[in-house]
């Protein structure tokens, strides 16, 4: 998934489908402990009618 692909309806590796939000190529996520945080590459998902957002990397993310 690239940048061009925000707003489009998306399906990560496990079967979820969502619109993909935005994808950060070196996203550090604040919620890990500091000694284990680290940047990578992350895709920003959520449900088309609302909901939680989740975070996978970029590679488990295809359109639909």
């Amino acid at each position: 998934m690239a940048r061009d692909d925000i707003g489009a309806q998306v399906e990560d590796a496990t079967g979820r489908v969502g619109i993909l939000r935005d994808v950060i190529p070196d996203y550090e996520d604040p919620a890990e402990p500091s000694w284990l945080r680290r940047k990578r590459p992350t895709a920003f998902l959520r449900p088309a009618g609302g909901g939680a957002e989740w975070l996978v990397p970029p590679d488990d993310v295809r359109r639909v």
